[in-house]
């Protein structure tokens, strides 16, 4: 048993579902599943009852629940004992994918020996985080200003689509947009992340067509899921497609322009916590 593992089946207990689990870890959903797996064989027992609607603790996980959350309560305090150096508490953005491992890999070499804590949260709640202190940082994608802070251009993030892998598209270098008229088009709900839902359904409008509206909600796995099993599209931030695999599903750029949206770092507009300069110089190393 690992400490890892407990945490993976904190996390999935917490969600009931493996798929938003993956996003709030920052891994794919079949490291979740295995990782559990594992410890199910470890402990001798089924921890969750499976089945394609919902996910539930069976009463082995019920009684360990409270105790995993003890055991990495004790692994916490543990850590603290030895004080740490202070580092960066940073909320991150869905999708980040390459960028965000290569940040911390440039952070790492900028500064030796710091930790750099990871927080997933909505937009909303990563920006009142750095207003109120809780966050050093956090990234963002074309956020709405918000008094107090400012907003640090990074990268442009851009963006691809993702097809079913028996879709003729789906075998082609790059694509225009138009060519997906006609195809239900699966995104998000705009209250969600209003940015990227304007930007896509904007720019179909623009190429002539209105995109059928296909399901919505859900995690992006499950929209993945769904794509590998029916004619359907979504969008997905080139970086994060680099590290998703998926057998039925083909992520194929756009022809230029492209779609994308900036990626900016938010910080409080006075003040500079510890440490920002080296995160700020992570985030231009290596073609970020």
């Amino acid at each position: 048993m690992e400490l890892r593992q407990l945490a993976y089946f904190v996390t999935v207990a917490e969600e009931l579902h493996f798929g938003r689990a993956a996003e709030r870890l920052h891994i794919v959903q079949s490291a979740v599943s295995q990782q559990i797996q594992r410890l199910e064989r470890d402990l001798g027992g089924a921890l969750f009852d499976r089945s394609p609607r919902r996910v539930r603790l069976t009463a082995a996980g019920e009684r360990l629940l409270p105790e995993a959350r003890a055991v990495l309560a004790a692994a916490d305090r543990a850590r603290a004992a030895v004080a740490p150096p202070a580092g960066l508490r940073v909320g991150t953005s869905t999708g980040l994918g390459a960028h965000l491992d290569r940040v911390l890999a440039a952070f790492a070499e900028h500064a030796p020996g710091v930790p750099v804590e990871l927080v997933s949260l909505p937009v909303a709640d990563r920006l009142a985080g750095v207003a109120r202190g809780s966050l050093d940082a956090a990234f963002v994608r074309a956020a709405d200003p918000v008094p107090g802070l400012r907003v640090l251009p990074l990268w442009p993030d851009p963006l691809v689509a993702a097809l079913p892998a028996a879709h003729p598209l789906a075998a082609r270098d790059a694509i225009d947009l138009a060519e997906l008229a006609g195809l239900p088009l699966s995104l998000t709900e705009r209250r969600n992340n209003p940015a990227l839902v304007d930007l896509v359904v904007g720019a179909c409008h623009a190429a002539g067509f209105e995109p059928p509206t296909g399901p919505a909600g859900g995690s992006l796995q499950d929209i993945l899921a769904t794509i590998g099993t029916r004619p359907l599209w979504t969008v997905v931030y080139a970086s994060h497609a680099r590290v998703l695999h998926s057998p039925r599903v083909a992520f194929v750029p756009f022809r230029s322009p492209g779609l994308a949206l900036p990626t900016g770092l938010a910080v409080r507009a006075a003040g500079s916590a510890p440490y920002l300069d080296a995160l700020l110089a992570a985030c231009g190393d290596h073609g970020n």
